[in-house]
């Protein structure tokens, strides 16, 4: 089993006291799917073929990483898929032999020395290769929280669903899914509302196996040809924009209905040639003194990054795919809850029998009925990102988590 996991516990303890107003509570593997899908946080992929993927799994979690995905589908050539099989299991297998993971692993709060191990997922490309690597991995099974689902559609998802639900029983594990939209039928305006609410029906009969629904954006550029440069964001690409909406539309609704969505994958890490101008404004890192931290972020064109983590949190998208370690702090900083957020929310829930009344901060218009669940969400993500200290902004959050 993995042991228990804090956001931001890579960073001094005494830093922390200054950052948060309430800090980042633990979480594990075995909590209530609800805390865990928002727990995710920046959801690091890296390819089932790595030679020393057991290292660079612990060297994430030292890096803050709380959630990985070892991929076996379009992050590895074709004929690599026997050698990636064979390479996760190895590696794995060493991993738990080693003890990561294990009932002590980073049970202390701050201390990933000992083993500790990000929630870890695989994403397969058929349903067979879920009850063979389980069968495959044994005793490691254990360090596994679930399997990614790619291109999931409701006429070939209740194959992958049902091998989860083997495994699971097989194993004796909490094995959860997180099915990724990005097939064509998903895209395509024709197809795309039967495709979205056949979904939705299939996963309805399977909720409690579903940790969070992840959104493809490159296979639904690829689907037109297209891809975004790094000084746009997802949402400038009309096409894929359309189609996000309507998923959020259909998966996303906070009747009860729906699940949590996690952002698009961020694909960029090295700046080229830009067009535009960065997105991010000088004077809040003039404020912190932190000058040279925008200049890295936009160096490395990271400005795009936290422009399109801004877009998914307005349009109700929860953590973020990323490729490369240097984007969680980023993901994690912008997760932290402000203190006026905080505030608006307690306000919110504490109203009895609805009304409305001016925000603490004097600057909106807080009401009970309309803003409610946006309030429970928002407590949801303070419990495992935490609430900033009054006057500690995202740029201090950042700057912090990129430290180590």
């Amino acid at each position: 089993m993995t042991g228990n996991m804090r956001h931001f516990d890579h960073i001094d303890t005494a830093y922390r006291k200054h950052l948060f107003h309430r800090h980042p509570r633990p979480f594990g593997r075995h909590d209530d799917p609800d805390v865990l899908a928002v727990a995710l946080g920046a959801t690091l992929y890296c390819p089932a073929t790595r030679p020393a993927l057991a290292r660079d799994i612990e060297k994430a979690a030292r890096r803050g990483v709380t959630s990985m995905v070892v991929c076996l589908e379009d992050a590895i050539a074709d004929d690599e898929v026997p050698e990636g099989e064979a390479n996760l299991v190895a590696q794995l297998r060493d991993l738990h032999a080693r003890g990561a993971g294990g009932p002590d692993a980073g049970d202390r709060p701050g201390d990933r020395s000992i083993g500790g191990v990000p929630l870890l997922f695989v994403r397969v490309r058929e349903p067979r290769q879920i009850g063979a690597i389980a069968a495959r991995l044994g005793p490691a099974a254990g360090l596994v929280s679930g399997f990614v689902l790619p291109k999931f559609t409701a006429p070939a998802g209740g194959a992958f669903l049902d091998a989860i639900e083997d495994a699971a029983a097989r194993t004796g594990l909490r094995l959860l899914a997180m099915p990724v939209i990005e097939s064509p039928d998903a895209v395509h305006s024709e197809t795309r509302t039967e495709m979205l609410h056949d979904v939705a029906r299939l996963l309805a009969k399977h909720r409690e196996r579903i940790l969070a629904v992840r959104i493809g954006a490159t296979d639904m550029s690829a689907a037109y040809g297209l891809r975004r440069p790094p000084d746009l964001t997802i949402y400038d690409i009309r096409p894929v924009a359309a189609a996000i909406t309507d998923i959020v539309n259909v998966l996303g609704r906070a009747d009860g209905s729906g699940f949590v969505l996690t952002g698009p994958v961020w694909e960029y890490f090295s700046a080229g040639e830009r067009m535009f101008k960065p997105q991010l404004r000088q004077s809040p890192f003039e404020a912190q003194r932190a000058a040279p931290l925008r200049q890295r972020l936009i160096t490395s064109d990271l400005d795009g990054l936290i422009r399109e983590v801004h877009l998914d949190k307005a349009n109700g998208l929860t953590g973020k795919t990323v490729i490369h370690p240097t984007h969680v702090a980023a993901v994690h900083a912008l997760s932290v809850v402000t203190h006026e957020e905080y505030c608006d929310a307690a306000d919110i829930l504490g109203f009895t029998g609805g009304g409305a009344m001016a925000s603490s901060y004097a600057n909106k218009m807080n009401e009970a009925k309309p803003h409610r669940a946006w309030a429970e969400r928002l407590m949801l993500r303070a419990r495992v990102f935490g609430v900033a200290a009054r006057d500690v902004t995202f740029v201090e959050l950042l700057e912090a988590a990129g430290s180590r």
